[in-house]
């Protein structure tokens, strides 16, 4: 199996990738022999991969670091790098690679303190594999501090680091960086490949494929989800409800409240997963007492630590919202489609009964409003507007 295998839809960028690791595995090994380096070359320091949220762009910049890392002996044979068995391949894609550093948070922002560590880390040769490669998989949470620091490592890179950047479109990116990446545009996958792959790769019965994959709109992590958890079926069954409660104001509210509470709940079970051990395992880190007593000059650490495990769950509350306001979006888009006699099929077919009676019952314009809401809802909570008070007047709005 390749390493662009997992890549769904996404032809083009493979190919551009798939020519670049092989440059890039030419200028290595000429190098390594002494001999000329080859100027032309579809290789470069920086990449910026950009698109919708589904569509790969964390999965097309840990195939190409796999790729840049290949050692598989068929390559002297004229075979591509990227095998996806050769031990170089294997560790990148499995996030074990010494020279593959892979950057995720699950907090609101990347801060300077973190991103000056990592401009350290891209100074180093490779430990061991041909290049050192760092994937920032949420450079849209740049803090403005932390994207300067970022610019200088990408203005003067070292001979043999890659710096892979993912966010999801130009304009969350800073200009003076984004010009200095080769910029690559990852399309959101067609329902078909999303659930061909479910189907193939992870045993899913072809019908609840089918299913996930056309009730996400081809985003795949979320179809893969929703087609194997229980849970996020029934929370997607009762946030589609919604639209059918919010004809008085007393029952937009209580929408507004349980759709709140259950990101919250969301958040909590994260918390209850990972806060215990992240605490019990500093406490053992610091020289806790056998009866949980502290030395002395740790209690920053702690408290460091404390608010970090907020800011976590406040970003899980915000995406289990957001993703209940993708799903809003998607059955309203249902109802524009067949107020507008669309050719398209819906993406929430299991709901048409209820699609079909809001598109009967309203105006197309009505309907466009309502979509506008709920961006809007979406935009508030983007700029820290309290969760309770922007889904209220969400469900407000869409009474109108």
């Amino acid at each position: 199996m390749a390493v662009w295998d997992d890549l769904v839809g996404q032809e083009k960028v493979e190919e551009q990738l798939a020519a670049a690791a092989r440059d890039a595995d030419t200028f290595v090994t000429a190098h390594a022999a002494g001999e000329p380096v080859p100027e032309a070359s579809k290789m470069t320091h920086a990449w910026l991969f950009t698109g919708p949220p589904g569509s790969g762009r964390d999965t097309a910049a840990r195939a190409f670091a796999a790729a840049l890392q290949c050692v598989s002996p068929d390559r002297a044979l004229g075979g591509a790098p990227g095998c996806g068995f050769c031990d170089g391949c294997h560790t990148a894609l499995i996030g074990t690679h010494a020279d593959v550093e892979v950057v995720r948070t699950d907090l609101l922002s990347i801060g300077v303190k973190d991103t000056r560590e990592l401009v350290r880390r891209a100074q180093l040769s490779p430990a061991g594999g041909r290049w050192q490669v760092i994937v920032l998989e949420d450079a849209d949470r740049l803090t403005e501090g932390a994207a300067n620091v970022l610019l200088k490592a990408v203005e003067e890179p070292a001979p043999r680091t890659v710096w892979l950047l993912c966010a999801p479109s130009l304009e969350d990116v800073l200009p003076t960086i984004r010009s200095r990446c080769r910029h690559l545009t990852l399309r959101t996958p067609s329902v078909a490949a999303v659930a061909d792959v479910l189907i193939r790769r992870d045993g899913i019965e072809p019908e609840r494929a089918r299913f996930a994959a056309a009730a996400t709109q081809g985003h795949i992590d979320r179809a893969r989800r929703l087609a194997t958890d229980e849970r996020a079926r029934a929370r997607r069954a009762v946030v589609l409800k919604l639209p059918l409660r919010v004809g008085d104001i007393g029952g937009g509210l209580r929408a507004a409240q349980e759709l709140v509470d259950a990101a919250a709940e969301d958040a909590k079970q994260v918390a209850e997963e990972i806060d215990v051990k992240e605490t019990e395992e500093l406490k053992a880190a610091l020289g806790a007492a056998q009866g949980g007593r502290m030395p002395r000059g740790t209690a920053g650490a702690m408290k460091d630590l404390e608010d970090r495990q907020k800011r976590r769950r406040t970003r899980t509350q915000r995406d289990s919202l957001d993703l209940a306001l993708s799903d809003l979006i998607g059955f309203y888009r249902d109802v524009l489609a067949l107020q507008l006699r669309a050719t398209t099929p819906l993406a929430n077919e299991d709901t048409r009964d209820a699609i079909e009676r809001i598109a009967e019952d309203t105006a197309p314009e009505r309907t466009l409003r309502r979509i506008e809401a709920i961006l809007a809802c979406r935009e508030s909570l983007d700029r820290n507007v309290a969760p309770l008070l922007a889904v209220e007047a969400m469900t407000m709005a869409l009474r109108d």
